[in-house]
């Protein structure tokens, strides 16, 4: 389950809290972001930025639709599949589709996507969202609660970087 929020702001505030933890990972050279890390499961940094980034992609998606449209074929597609298909297939094939691109390009994902989602759901009525139980559990849950899933993962990657 997740919380109740009394407006956007609180959940906007609340990601961004979240989110600031991962940002050390762009300051970590090339070669650290590179190297697999035993505490985090094997997952370099890269890996890890990646695996954040694509669900935050999946709810940056589904707010730009929200934004104009009452409902997300973006959110109905990743349910659907995620009950077809399950985490691990679906995760794998995302670490994938990330893992293929230059670490550039991640990067530049990595500074520039979360304040790209958190400007679409300023826009989204909160009738959309927030105020939305599915919706807003998928925002919650490829967010704040996503990156709340990764601590451990995060300080072993930092700890290994030094």
């Amino acid at each position: 389950m997740h919380p109740m929020y009394l407006d956007a702001m609180e959940f906007l505030e609340e990601e961004r809290d979240a989110w600031v933890a991962f940002e050390p990972l762009s300051a970590l050279s090339d070669e650290q972001l590179s190297r697999p890390v035993e505490g985090a499961h094997g997952w370099s940094g890269r890996d890890l930025m990646a695996h954040v980034l694509a669900w935050q992609a999946m709810a940056l998606a589904a707010a730009q639709e929200l934004a104009v449209n009452e409902t997300s074929p973006t959110l109905a597609r990743m349910d659907a599949d995620w009950e077809a298909r399950g985490g691990e297939v679906i995760n794998a094939e995302l670490q994938d589709a990330w893992a293929a691109r230059s670490m550039e390009d991640l990067r530049a994902a990595f500074l520039t996507q979360p304040g790209e989602l958190r400007g679409y759901l300023t826009v989204v009525p909160e009738s959309r969202w927030l105020k939305h139980e599915s919706h807003l559990r998928s925002f919650h849950d490829e967010t704040t609660s996503h990156y709340g899933d990764h601590v451990a993962d995060l300080q072993a990657i930092l700890a290994a970087a030094g």
